[in-house]
């Protein structure tokens, strides 16, 4: 039985904003580039779209998500058909050797800690020297107060689950340069989000 059409309001709203970040990181000549915990699949067919110098590989690892996926990205040819991945698997099946680019944006504060530290060894694994990954979400910062918003949304998502949460950028930082991944930037975005640009080094993990 086929899946409905997922929609997320937040996916709506944070895709122009997510794109401008994009259009500005990502190297200019296009190339291939994963999109990690894709959801419904509206970012995988905006982004898709929005650059067409690119092939975009959506993937997630909610099998009920896939569908929705392909039905977002009908049509758009460079849009790849989703894979079905678990970021902490020691071998991601399926994604090519090499990646100009990664992307993954509202994961780590909705996924058991560990899965931080198999996104960023997945993306160390496949992403080419200096090739950025970009992670975007809710984050606290240890220097900036964090948004009263936040931590009331910090405090629902850990009474749902203990293993969730907001996480530091430092902890996130810490556990991508142990996986050869460095923070190059922290860009502020609408609705106290942050992207996180991390870069492959030429010696990653």
């Amino acid at each position: 039985m086929n899946q409905p059409i997922r929609h997320s309001p937040a996916a709506e709203r944070n895709r122009e904003p997510i794109l401008h970040v994009l259009r500005r990181v990502l190297p200019a000549d296009g190339g291939l580039a994963l999109e990690i915990a894709a959801g419904s699949g509206q970012h995988a067919a905006y982004f898709g779209a929005a650059l067409p110098q690119w092939r975009w590989l959506p993937s997630e690892g909610d099998a009920a998500s896939l569908d929705s996926i392909r039905a977002w990205c009908a049509g758009v040819p460079n849009v790849l058909p989703p894979l079905l991945l678990d970021v902490r698997a020691p071998h991601w099946s399926g994604v090519p050797s090499e990646l100009d680019a990664a992307y993954c944006a509202n994961l780590l504060h909705i996924a058991p800690w560990d899965c931080c530290a198999g996104l960023m060894r997945g993306a160390a694994r496949h992403l080419r020297p200096g090739a950025p990954l970009l992670v975007y979400g809710p984050f606290i910062q240890d220097e900036v107060p964090t948004a009263p918003s936040n931590l009331a949304f910090d405090a629902d998502l850990r009474a749902r689950d203990p293993a969730w949460g907001l996480r530091r950028v430092a902890d996130v930082a810490d556990t991508a340069r142990e996986a050869g991944l460095m923070l190059q930037e922290t860009v502020a975005m609408p609705a106290n989000n942050l992207v996180l640009v991390f870069v492959r080094g030429g010696g990653a993990a």
